[in-house]
């Protein structure tokens, strides 16, 4: 089990199109994913679940990724995170 913090850096959050990105990313990959807000743990291959997540611009999220990928699935996600989502609007 791997556990890490991210901190939400696109203007606009987790908006349909990066929860979108996010959902698309974990669904390939075998090991699950748990994203938490605060007292919220949601299923990170669910795009519903992170929209009622409501992750604003600066939300810190935590990743839970545990099973057999779950090095490369936190790979990804950080590597999601970093590019911002590839969301036009960001805040430098």
């Amino acid at each position: 089990m791997i556990e890490k913090e991210f901190v939400v850096s696109n203007r606009l959050g987790l908006h349909a199109r990066p929860a979108s990105l996010f959902v698309k990313t974990t669904g390939r990959y075998q090991s699950d994913v748990k994203v938490l807000k605060g007292n919220q743990e949601i299923d990170g291959k669910s795009i519903m679940g992170l929209l009622m997540l409501a992750a604003g611009y600066g939300t810190p999220l935590r990743i839970i990724a545990n099973g057999p990928d779950e090095n490369d699935l936190i790979h990804a996600i950080e590597d999601l995170f970093n590019r911002k989502f590839d969301d036009e609007e960001v805040v430098a």
